[in-house]
């Protein structure tokens, strides 16, 4: 995965389609002995698509300082942040707010999104001529556009832009007061449930709405297996759609759920079957990346079971150890098949580069994780206690050292 050239830069050959170059002489020397160890596995800096570090607006859950060096310690050197945020980036002006911050804070490369409607209220188009030359896309998450005319204006001055659509799929008519998935669990514990058809039905109109205006969209956060086939045919059709799904569903579904906030995110936990459409999904490629949707709240927020708690959990320093122990090391995909989901698909299809970006793990390392080791604020995960392989001990973006471990 690595060759050291006699130049004195070192390439990592992280996939067959894509590789790194890291050019040593800006490196400390004690940096520069850990590419001669067997010990240490180096990849690619990854790049999350999906993340909310909160600022502007709610600093109480997140900073872009706390929320990037997490993301460092995650193995992450680029991230594209969601913009349900006060003010919202609907225009200049209030994206200019959270450009600052991160020109000030930020340890790795972030690229907000811009809002699609106004204050994401879904009444008005957002501003979009003026934020498109800084941002990755437009996005509402958090709500799902309601009003197809409106996606479809939208979406038009999107390509117009060249911009994509990252869409929120979520029918509000549909949720009528749910919280954790409308399954088993649900029905034993007298929970009210989120019926799967208010996420695909929404991702089989939008993707009508993109055959016809030509658009390039992305999907946040797949978790049904209705949205698994949908967007498969819909590839299969030549439209130009991704799509990404999160660690918590590929490991987890509602069988797994405990009275606890840690357990509740949206879209919820679903069902086996939809687990495994979404193994399936990774598996043949009609789903393009691995997003965190790392979404932390305060520990009052999330301290009031499933039916009170705010929706959302970090997940940010614990992707990669997850998705390395329980699939890569279990035979589901190789270790290729993770880096296209960690850096080469969300890069290439997001137009996100490096330089001089990688990261350095133990993957022999065990450990159970412990939410109060944790660099993000949020410690709400439901993979608490769990024991997980893989330890950062360094991430590096631009030749600057983002994460070191005390390791080194």
């Amino acid at each position: 995965m690595t060759e050291m050239m006699k130049s004195g830069v070192f390439k990592i050959d992280a996939h067959p389609k894509f590789s790194v170059s890291v050019d040593m002489a800006h490196l400390p020397v004690d940096i520069r002995s850990i590419f001669d160890s067997p010990k240490y596995t180096v990849f690619p800096g990854f790049c999350d698509v999906h993340v909310h570090f909160r600022e502007p607006g709610f600093s109480y859950k997140e900073r872009i300082y706390t929320g990037s060096r997490a993301a460092a310690r995650g193995g992450y050197t680029a991230v594209c942040t969601m913009p349900n945020l006060n003010p919202v980036p609907d225009c200049r002006e209030n994206l200019d707010l959270q450009l600052q911050l991160i020109e000030r804070d930020s340890a790795i490369k972030i690229i907000p999104y811009g809002s699609i409607t106004v204050g994401e209220a879904g009444h008005e188009l957002a501003k979009m001529e003026e934020m498109a030359g800084d941002v990755a896309g437009f996005s509402d998450d958090g709500r799902g556009v309601q009003d197809e005319e409106m996606m479809r204006e939208a979406m038009i001055r999107a390509k117009a832009l060249g911009k994509m659509i990252v869409a929120h799929c979520e029918d509000n008519s549909l949720l009528r007061g749910g919280y954790i998935h409308d399954g088993e669990y649900a029905k034993a514990h007298g929970h009210r449930g989120i019926c799967s058809e208010s996420e695909w039905g929404p991702i089989a109109r939008d993707l009508k709405l993109v055959e016809e205006t030509g658009c390039a969209y992305h999907v946040c956060h797949i978790s049904t297996k209705e949205s698994v086939q949908i967007i498969r045919e819909a590839k299969a059709r030549g439209v130009n759609v991704t799509c990404e799904t999160a660690p918590h569903y590929l490991v987890m579904d509602d069988s797994d759920l405990m009275e606890e906030g840690r357990f509740k995110m949206n879209p919820p936990l679903r069902g086996e079957e939809d687990r495994h459409a979404l193994i399936e999904g990774i598996i043949d490629g009609t789903i393009d990346m691995i997003a965190t949707d790392h979404a932390p709240h305060s520990a009052e927020e999330k301290a009031k079971g499933l039916e009170k708690s705010a929706f959302g959990i970090v997940g940010i320093e614990t992707a990669f150890p997850v998705m390395y122990t329980k699939l890569v090391k279990t035979g589901v995909i190789t270790m290729d098949r993770l880096m296209e989901l960690l850096v080469v698909n969300p890069r290439e299809r997001f137009g996100i580069s490096m330089t001089n970006d990688f990261t350095v793990w133990d993957l022999n390392e065990e450990f159970a994780v412990d939410p109060d080791d944790f660099i993000s604020m949020g410690k709400a995960t439901p993979f608490t206690g769990e024991k997980l392989y893989g330890k950062c001990i360094l991430t590096v973006c631009d030749g600057k050292i983002a994460y070191k471990s005390d390791k080194i």
